[in-house]
């Protein structure tokens, strides 16, 4: 019975409507009411029907629920409106259901509208998944029995049930990189809404992606690690080669990350280029556009192709990028980093060998203030790309 909170505040930010209870005596059959089944307050209403029953009709409708994103019932909501009687009922579980015990009395109850006749719910017996849902919401167990407010969600609480039901279907330590900045990015849209910002606001997206991931892949790190780290080592050689482990990790990943975050962000804006392209010699840039097939035709313009390189950080490596592409040897070379700030020696040093930072524009403040003109943000590059390929 652990470890569906989760999954539970995934299925409400996501539902058309959301309900939660604590289950009390009376729908557990504690009372002796034969499974007459779980109690709906008033307020919560529109979760079972469109309209308030009215007194002296009795009214139902029957629902496909999904408990524990395990099972499924074929259930009813009923209103019973007859005789003394005026309140609202979810009844029919089947056989053998396992919830509407004794021992469930006090286990919160959720249940999710995900469209007209599809619903899921949860049970969470535990104190640490009901605290966590509670929290997630920011709700005390004085403001349940009712529909949940989801304007008190919380971005943090949102993104932590996120990676929790992303660690959760790993089957190895560590996805691929290319598996994780997709996860980043999707959970990045999932909370923020923002599908457009990739065209209206590249540089934001692109740090927010590359936070987003970073907090990730700490997520799944502390998943795999922390429970060594917090117990002990047992000898030096293990936390020599762990520690090592660890490292190896993040430096790859964070070259990687940007690569991938920056290809999306190409994607998104419908510019054609190509990844990891080969120039002469087997050389490598990390972008070429529009195409490597475009840089080995010679009769293509040479002025229509652009390379740009992706370095996390530059502050040593930015010459690596000068002799990628013969072609272009008298040509601007575009290197995108995450850089904040180089020296003015080195900015001068650059300019010499036609090297043109592409810095996402929150980062330009930290670069020297007389020579911010020269960097381009990543808005700049994809329209001056973009209009070379009109």
């Amino acid at each position: 019975m652990e470890g569906y909170a989760s999954d539970a505040i995934h299925a409400v930010t996501y539902g058309r409507r959301s309900f939660c209870k604590f289950l009390a005596a009376n729908d557990t059959g504690l009372t002796g009411g034969h499974q007459a089944g779980i109690y709906i307050s008033k307020p919560a209403i529109p979760i079972l029907f469109d309209e308030v029953g009215k007194k002296g009709q009795n009214k139902e409708r029957w629902v496909k629920v999904k408990w524990q994103n395990d099972f499924e019932t074929d259930t009813r909501f009923i209103y019973y409106g007859q005789g003394t009687r005026n309140e609202y009922r979810i009844t029919n579980f089947g056989r053998g259901f396992p919830f509407l015990r004794p021992e469930f009395t006090g286990a919160l109850f959720v249940l999710v509208q995900s469209d007209d006749e599809d619903y899921r719910a949860f049970i969470l017996n535990t104190e640490d998944d009901i605290n966590q849902f509670l929290d997630a919401f920011g709700m005390s167990p004085a403001e349940t029995n009712r529909l949940i407010d989801m304007a008190q969600i919380t971005p943090a609480a949102q993104e932590k049930a996120e990676f929790e039901r992303f660690i959760e279907s790993l089957n190895s330590e560590f996805p691929s990189s290319e598996i994780m900045s997709a996860t980043a990015r999707r959970i990045e849209q999932k909370i923020t809404g923002q599908s457009e910002s990739v065209v209206r606001n590249p540089d934001e997206i692109l740090l927010e992606w590359t936070d987003m991931e970073y907090r990730l892949f700490r997520a799944i790190e502390y998943a795999n690690y922390g429970q060594l780290i917090s117990g002990g080592f047992p000898s030096v050689d293990t936390f020599i080669s762990t520690a090592n482990a660890v490292l190896n990790r993040r430096k790859s990943r964070a070259g990687k990350s940007l690569e991938h975050h920056l290809e999306a962000v190409f994607d998104g804006n419908h510019i054609s280029y190509k990844a990891q392209g080969v120039t002469e010699g087997n050389k490598k840039p990390d972008f070429l556009f529009p195409s490597q097939e475009a840089y080995h035709d010679l009769k293509f313009p040479t002025e229509k192709l652009v390379t740009l390189a992706a370095k996390t950080t530059c502050k040593d490596r930015w010459r690596q990028v000068i002799n990628e592409a013969d072609r272009l040897r008298d040509r601007p070379k575009f290197l995108c980093t995450l850089q904040q700030g180089i020296s003015p020696a080195q900015m001068d040093e650059m300019q010499s060998e036609n090297v043109v930072l592409v810095v996402p524009k929150p980062y330009i403040v930290t670069y020297p203030r007389d020579r911010q003109e020269r960097i381009w943000t990543l808005s700049r590059f994809i329209n001056y790309v973009r209009d070379i390929e009109k």
